[in-house]
């Protein structure tokens, strides 16, 4: 679990997890791997409305969390079952030791439970005097190495064979062949046999608590949890409140999605259902001494936060780390406290408190890849982002922060300010002026030699609109332009390229001067009282119904213009207007793709090949094939590695994370580079201020560009 006084020292951490090159070879193949196993095990189902089936299965069963507890309750009451209800973890320990000592047990094994990782179930029986030993494999390992899991599912994908013959040398005080992983599986078992027939209490987690019967369903690949819960004579389930559904058909339901998301598997080994004490000679009138602690830890809490409720749908897959371009690089000891993965961010603050979440909540980059992989369609990124604005809201501003907000709420303000460094910058810039030579730590958050930053343009493209536009006396389209920051004031020529490219293919194009920065940026740092006013500043500088659309060529900005706006403005008086300004956003790429019917006769061939960035933002709004399309016709289209994941940018996350971030823009210009492509397109100027950056740093002779400048210097 990663635990830091402050910023600096966890920034430590990060780099003895990225020095690790052992866990980085790990987590790189199993990201990569996971992607392809998870396509194939939903090849043929409609994916996104069994997601959100099993949202709508978690979201009834949270708000009627109480009346399923007492449903459940009185239903396994009838089998034998004490059933009880702990409020904090603390209760939850003591209800435990408790039942063990009632009941002179001293011996303990367990089956894995995140839920007692959640409230260090272990050494608060320890500390009773009890031996505690867990069975399944992977959490085995971990205990005898005084570690935490690094993941929810594979609690210890972090370490080597070699490690583990090491440790199994060290338990079994014989040598352990460090190659033959059957023959460690085998110590592991001999060692585990006798812990079962010595135990005096088991205890177990719960994936399922149905109501309607009182019956505990558990999905597991390793039959330990069938010999912890019928050996010993006590038998203890903890579960979170939140694991209650109404009916044994729901959890049919759930388990159709969450090991196919958990481990690509259609099914897991073992689908275990726990209905009452069973038989038990030892026990009480030859019956098991069974108990069930619910507990809640403020999950009654959070389900009355419409900010946080939806946290409660999770099923403890695990596939929010597994796709997540961070937890690739560090793994869950860095990137959790007992949760890991973007799911783990948040619930760190939510169970652990602020403290513990501080630091590790600024470390999500923003990619989305979260969201759109859950089981349960859990916007984790937008979780996020409130925990970071609550963490504002209820412990103050930082500097940075605090002077962004400042500047960004007032556009003329923002815009003068942009206009002063534009003049002021000269000294410290290269390349004929196109990139910043050097900037101190203290305004870039730690060292960004990995990439060239870029100057500001000499002018920005607000100054330059009048003077390109050439719209058509009887155009197809009227449309508005929002330019986002980077591009009106560093990366003008790609908003000049797309108007050159829209007013050639008949569309006239409008630029609504009010306009500003989108405001993610706002949103990323949690300054999210500026970002609502900025956010309001933008729908009310357009006037929606004028335009057939609302084109961006920044996938980030589409992106929060279109789903971010909404959500922000929901119950202002900009409701109803934000709705009509979000139908009409499109990225550029999709305005051109879909209403044109171009063909490759309509590009001149280049001889340049070409490979593709796809940006988190656009990928994650369905945005994927379009853009190829168009590539496959104006150039010669050459797929690149792993063009679909993150290019490490994130905005202020490559300013707090740098050496994050370099490792993934290195890697993605590398497999640019190994496609043989000579230019790497792609929709975003984000994503190029980070890869141009990169390749520029490290002399690469591959080119990166927006597709507008692509597609206007090869359309006919």
């Amino acid at each position: 679990m990663a635990e830091h006084k402050n910023m600096k020292e966890y920034h430590g951490q990060i780099q003895e997890a990225l020095d690790d090159k052992f866990l980085r070879k790990t987590l790189d193949k199993f990201a990569v791997d996971y992607k392809a196993n998870r396509a194939r095990i939903f090849e043929g189902w409609n994916v996104p409305e069994l997601v959100s089936e099993v949202a709508e299965i978690k979201d009834n069963a949270a708000q009627h969390m109480m009346e399923l507890f007492e449903q459940f309750k009185a239903e396994a009451e009838k089998r034998g079952v004490h059933v009880h209800l702990a409020s904090t973890g603390a209760e939850a320990n003591r209800i435990i030791a408790r039942i063990a000592k009632d009941n002179n047990c001293k011996n303990i094994i367990k089956s894995k439970s995140m839920t007692a990782e959640e409230i260090h179930l272990n050494p608060a029986l320890e500390r009773e005097g009890f031996r505690v030993v867990e069975t399944d494999l992977g959490e085995w390992i971990i205990q005898n190495r005084n570690e935490g899991p690094s993941h929810m599912v594979m609690p210890a994908i972090h370490l080597s064979r070699y490690q583990v013959a090491d440790l199994f040398t060290e338990i079994t005080k014989k040598q352990q062949d460090r190659e033959d992983i059957q023959k460690m599986v085998k110590v592991a078992r001999k060692e585990l046999r006798a812990e079962y027939v010595h135990a005096d209490m088991g205890i177990s987690g719960a994936n399922f608590a149905v109501a309607e019967a009182g019956v505990v369903g558990t999905v597991t690949n390793e039959g330990n949890l069938r010999l912890v819960t019928t050996l010993p004579r006590v038998h203890v389930i903890l579960a979170g409140l939140e694991k209650l559904i109404p009916t044994v058909a729901d959890a049919l339901r759930c388990i159709q999605v969450l090991p196919r998301n958990a481990t690509a598997q259609a099914i897991t080994s073992y689908v275990t259902w726990i209905a009452g004490a069973n038989e038990c000679q030892p026990g009480p009138d030859g019956k098991k001494e069974m108990h069930i602690v619910f507990l809640d830890n403020g999950r009654t809490k959070i389900v009355k936060d419409p900010a946080f409720k939806d946290i409660l749908r999770c099923v403890r897959c695990g596939a929010c780390a597994n796709v997540c371009p961070v937890y690739r690089l560090i793994g869950g000891h860095k990137m959790g406290y007992v949760y890991i993965g973007a799911v783990g961010l948040a619930l760190t603050y939510l169970y652990h408190g602020a403290d513990k979440a501080r630091s590790l909540v600024q470390n999500c980059i923003g990619c989305d890849a979260c969201k759109n992989v859950c089981s349960a369609g859990i916007d984790l990124p937008r979780i996020t982002r409130e925990i970071r604005a609550r963490l504002v809201k209820d412990e103050g501003n930082s500097a940075a922060g605090g002077v962004m907000s400042m500047v960004m709420k007032d556009r003329s303000r923002f815009h003068n300010l942009l206009k002063f460094v534009k003049f002021s910058q000269a000294p410290v810039t290269t390349k004929g002026g196109r990139f910043i030579r050097h900037l101190p730590e203290i305004l870039t958050g730690g060292d960004q030699t990995f990439r060239q930053l870029p100057a500001l343009a000499p002018k920005s493209f607000r100054q330059l609109f009048k003077s390109v536009v050439k719209n058509p006396s009887n155009p197809k389209f009227t449309v508005a332009l929002f330019s986002g920051c980077a591009q009106d004031f560093i990366y003008p020529e790609q908003l000049v390229a797309g108007v050159r490219v829209l007013n050639k293919l008949g569309v006239a194009v409008e630029f609504p001067e009010k306009q500003s920065c989108c405001g993610l940026p706002l949103e990323m740092m949690g300054q999210r009282d500026t970002s609502l006013e900025v956010s309001s500043q933008n729908v009310n500088g357009f006037e929606p119904g004028k335009y057939h659309a609302i084109i961006t060529l920044c996938a980030s900005c589409a992106a929060h213009l279109k789903h971010g706006y909404p959500e922000l403005l929901k119950g202002t008086e900009d409701e109803f207007r934000t709705k009509i300004f979000a139908s009409k956003v499109m990225n550029f790429s999709d305005f051109i793709y879909k209403n044109f019917d171009l063909k490759a006769e309509d590009f001149q061939p280049i001889s340049s090949k070409v490979c593709y960035h796809s940006p988190c933002h656009l990928r994650n709004s369905g945005i994927v094939n379009e853009p190829r399309e168009l590539l496959k016709l104006a150039a010669n289209y050459t797929p690149a590695t792993e063009e679909d994941s993150c290019c490490g940018f994130g905005g202020t996350f490559s300013i707090k994370f740098p050496e994050l971030a370099a490792e993934i823009g290195r890697k993605k210009i590398a497999n640019g580079e190994a496609s043989g492509a000579d230019i790497m397109i792609t929709d975003c100027p984000g994503c190029i201020m980070q890869l141009r950056g990169v390749a520029t740093a490290k002399d690469s002779a591959l080119k990166v560009e927006h597709m507008s400048e692509l597609l206007a210097r090869t359309l006919k």
